[in-house]
């Protein structure tokens, strides 16, 4: 089951919501697990036990993790002991396929029998919640949070269906004393409301349709790609991935104030960065902070030297990589970004960090386009094929491949995608329309953001009803 279904929208969203306030509020943390244990098996129904067995065990050890409960070593060894058994849980799951597929192609260069081995299916969601029952442990042990006051509490975090399947990836601290109690206000459900139908409208109606150009271009061979056209397909999926992972995020913080807890934000207008650097403070905000957090700070951050810091950002972005997918080309994208980012880094007091916005912005969406061809393509070597298409500039192919449709759906949606990533930009204040303050607004300007809201969720259940599935890009992390 996905946020953007018909099955979501009017049958399990309205009936878990009723079901949640005709409850009293004591009781309300437990409607909200059981209709997140539902939503998560309706679409995982064989990964549920290992999602709450694990969680389980996490909130067990978690007992043993604040300062007095056990000696410094023995605190040590259980949080050890416990981020090693969520970690290994992702490495089994999501990587066993790839290292036995290249071992096995190492086997065979030299001749060797291959190993025999069955495809291991990926739990739905398993990136987003591993992050966050580290957090939770970590939180703990550091002290920054308290262990959670039961276990139904800790199983709520981390299996809350708003953001369990792709995130944003919700640290425990931030959302700790919201799980013990909670404010539910009209305004939030009401601001919940517009914030949920703005995600769905950027999901069914922009990310979808620019879909069918950047899945054509991709799909097809490279060398039937002129440079127009390869630069065309990554515009398309540059703007796919962003309103889809950006809808899917704005639809997980609006159904979170629906239940009276707010998320945070997890995007800020990325498209309109002056560097690598700034892209990263306003894309996937939540990978960022847990990478920051929990990885780079750890590893000594800046605070050891001007090596140890380039290396600790490479390698933070290599992890971030490969979390997001087992193949080379993700290592590839996390290796581009953490060389940039220390490019940024070695010349932030230059000339080239002072550069006007007509110079930074567009260079460096250039930069991120090229990284997203390495993240679209299916393999490292289609990546390389596809960049060197964007660069042949005597490419010559003057019609889209028979596979590329573009009507004037597609350049409507692609000029209206252009217009709202790099508006803001211009004028930001004017693309904050669906960001509401009721309290503060006239009865006129509530009126008329319901009215877009509902007129985004008819459009958008319209175009459910007559299209094909098409799950969120970040689902298969």
């Amino acid at each position: 089951m996905i946020f953007s279904s018909l099955t979501f929208l009017f049958l399990f969203l309205p009936l878990a919501l009723a079901a949640y306030y005709a409850c009293p509020a004591r009781h309300r943390n437990r409607v909200a697990l059981a209709a997140s244990g539902f939503f998560y098996a309706w679409g995982a129904p064989r990964f549920v036990i290992v999602l709450f067995v694990s969680s389980l065990l996490d909130y067990w050890m978690s007992q043993a993790l604040p300062e007095g409960r056990r000696t410094p070593g023995a605190r040590k060894g259980v949080l050890a002991t416990a981020v090693a058994m969520n970690i290994s849980l992702l490495l089994y799951f999501k990587y066993a396929n790839f290292f036995v597929a290249e071992w096995n192609g190492w086997l065979a260069r030299f001749g060797a029998t291959e190993v025999s081995w069955t495809a291991i299916a990926l739990p739905i969601g398993i990136s987003f919640f591993t992050f966050q029952k580290v957090s939770y442990l970590v939180d703990v042990y550091r002290g920054t949070a308290k262990v959670a006051r039961n276990a139904a509490d800790y199983l709520l975090y981390v299996v809350l269906f708003p953001q369990l399947i792709a995130g944003p990836i919700v640290r425990y601290h931030d959302v700790a004393m919201q799980l013990e109690k909670r404010d539910h206000t009209r305004e939030r459900f009401f601001t919940g409301i517009l914030r949920f139908c703005q995600g769905l409208g950027k999901k069914v109606l922009v990310a979808n349709t620019l879909a069918e150009v950047a899945d054509a271009a991709f799909g097809a061979a490279p060398a039937s790609l002129s440079c127009g056209w390869a630069w065309m397909g990554v515009l398309a999926y540059a703007f796919q991935i962003y309103f889809d992972f950006s809808g899917y995020s704005d639809m997980a913080i609006g159904l979170g104030r629906l239940m009276g807890i707010e998320f945070l934000e997890n995007f800020n207008r990325p498209y309109i960065s002056r560097s690598i650097t700034e892209f990263w403070r306003r894309w996937h905000i939540s990978l960022s902070n847990w990478m920051r957090e929990y990885l780079y700070i750890p590893l000594g951050g800046n605070r050891k030297g001007v090596w140890r810091t380039y290396a600790n950002l490479w390698l933070v972005f290599l992890v971030s990589g490969f979390w997001h997918g087992a193949a080379w080309n993700f290592v590839a994208w996390g290796a581009f970004h953490g060389f940039f980012l220390c490019l940024d880094k070695l010349f932030k007091d230059t000339r080239v960090s002072r550069a006007p916005a007509w110079v930074g912005l567009p260079a460096t969406f250039v930069l991120v386009l090229f990284s997203w061809v390495l993240f679209r393509a299916e393999t490292l070597s289609h990546a390389v094929a596809y960049m060197g298409r964007m660069v042949d500039l005597l490419a010559a192919a003057p019609a889209a491949p028979a596979a590329i449709e573009f009507g004037l759906r597609h350049q409507l949606t692609l000029l209206a995608a252009l217009v709202l990533c790099f508006g803001p930009a211009v004028k930001a204040r004017t693309f904050d329309y669906m960001r509401l303050e009721p309290a503060n607004a006239t009865v006129g300007q509530v009126l008329a953001r319901l009215a877009v809201a509902m007129l985004l969720l008819a459009w958008s259940a319209s175009v459910l009803a007559t299209s094909s599935f098409n799950p969120f890009i970040y689902f298969r992390f």
